[in-house]
């Protein structure tokens, strides 16, 4: 069905995420509990935007203002509906009755905890409404079906949703099963809604009940497909886990096919946001936190692990460096093993090899930075920033002193404590002077040794 038509459509989805979350044992609303470092609810947010959707009804209960804070988006309008009894799944739609009275083409619902769904089969279900079906529910096939509905289908029809204990030995055997997700008719939603009984054991009134009632009252119900793997909930913290790996491995596929190398991607831990350009290469075990860029060309060496930072074209990271919130490497920059650099600009060209911490710091282009060196940044109270101009030299294992600048060209000798400012082209030496006393070393071994044998009483 042509994008077009359902473009022209309005549509409103209806988010359920009001569940006490109580398998999941945590302080939070399950749908707050982060795949890729984000809510999972931003997750299906961000589907729905894709799908065309232009409003959401976000039924809430636990941690509401949280969970809304987490699924606000600028491109959708959003109202919450408070959830104050849990009768099922049929009644917490209702809970955004008056969302769904403002009139619209397409209603949708969804799950706040299936992060996995991309706006792929929310799009075919609204071309479906579009071309004349009532309601549309997505399903899956699979080989391990038990625990699921049942897609009970007659030429092209679906006729009901067949839960697994009303199920009989015949409708066991289907494997086209419920994944949860349903659209109707925006005009006839409620029309449906209202008409969901509770005669079941629970008391409840079950959304899966839609079908059947729509289908007395004379409407056209279907069912699509999507594939298992986007319809995966949330329940535990082992599902969550799982939900991460299939996260992790779409979204490295992804990048590898637009041209990023991965060595061993099944160890690379991507972010929601990552920013992977053609050409970079990443080593075994690396770790992107949110909000990283990494540029054409730069490679990035194992065990490394980089959050909030930009990585420009042609440099290198690692192995066993970290870069933190604000970290910026200029073109062809490096920053080697054991090094740490946090918001701080590293220009073009600067070399930082090992041992270091730059921090609230700018390094000019083609500047080396000697191992062990430290910004001392912080003076307890206050973070300070240390300036070190182009194509300086810092000898191993200096200390700068923040606020402290060195100019162009300028050189800090090894061993360093740099509290003043080093104007361009000069050196600086900020160390004791050496001072050797000759045969000492002897002296001290034979008092040890004598004051030790004292001690043990055999002097």
């Amino acid at each position: 069905m042509s994008t077009t038509i359902t473009d022209a459509r309005t549509c409103l989805a209806v988010v359920l995420a009001a569940g006490e979350s109580t398998r999941m044992k945590s302080s939070m609303s399950k749908v707050l509990h982060p795949v890729a470092g984000r809510a999972m609810i931003a997750h299906v947010m961000e589907s729905l935007s894709g799908a065309g959707i232009q409003a959401a009804a976000l039924v809430v209960g636990r941690d509401a203002e949280a969970v809304a804070a987490a699924a606000r988006r600028d491109d959708l309008a959003l109202t919450t509906h408070l959830q104050t009894e849990r009768l099922g799944t049929g009644h917490a739609v209702l809970a955004a009755r008056a969302a769904i009275l403002r009139g619209y083409d397409d209603v949708i619902v969804v799950f706040g905890d299936t992060p996995l769904v991309t706006a792929e089969p929310l799009k075919a279900a609204r071309a479906r409404l579009a071309a004349g079906d009532d309601v549309v529910v997505i399903g899956f096939h699979t080989d391990r079906p038990t625990g699921y509905g049942r897609l009970i289908i007659e030429n092209d029809a679906l006729l009901a949703i067949r839960e697994e204990k009303d199920a009989s030995e015949a409708e066991r055997a289907i494997t086209y099963c419920n994944g949860g997700l349903m659209a109707m008719k925006g005009a006839r939603a409620l029309e449906f809604l209202d008409a969901i009984g509770n005669a079941n054991a629970k008391g409840e009134y079950y959304l899966t009940d839609v079908v059947e009632v729509a289908r007395a009252a004379g409407a056209r119900t279907i069912a699509i497909e999507a594939p298992e793997t986007e319809l995966m909930g949330c329940n535990n913290r082992a599902e969550l886990a799982a939900i991460e790996a299939v996260w992790q491995a779409r979204r490295r596929h992804a990048l590898m096919v637009s041209g990023v190398s991965m060595i061993a991607p099944e160890t690379v831990f991507l972010s929601y946001d990552t920013q992977l350009a053609q050409d970079v290469l990443v080593e075994p075990n690396v770790v992107f936190g949110p909000g990283v860029t990494v540029e054409r060309d730069a490679v990035i060496h194992a065990f490394s692990h980089l959050e909030g930072a930009h990585v420009s074209a042609g440099a290198t990271v690692g192995p066993y460096a970290r870069l933190r919130p604000g970290a910026h490497l200029g073109e062809n920059a490096k920053v080697g093993n054991f090094c740490e650099v946090k918001k701080a600009e590293i220009g073009e060209g600067a070399k930082i090899n090992h041992l270091t911490y730059i921090g609230d710091a700018f390094v000019g282009a083609g500047t080396n930075i000697g191992a062990g060196t430290i910004t001392c940044n912080y003076d307890g109270v206050n973070k300070h920033v240390t300036r070190i101009g182009a194509q300086a030299f810092i000898g191993s294992n200096s200390s700068l002193v923040a606020p402290v600048s060195i100019g162009d060209g300028a050189l800090v000798a090894s061993g360093s404590v740099i509290t003043e400012d080093v104007p361009a082209d000069a050196a600086a030496f900020g160390r004791a002077r050496q001072t050797v006393k000759p045969g000492r070393a002897k002296l001290l071994r034979e008092r040890y040794l004598v004051e030790k044998a004292a001690k043990s009483g055999k002097a």
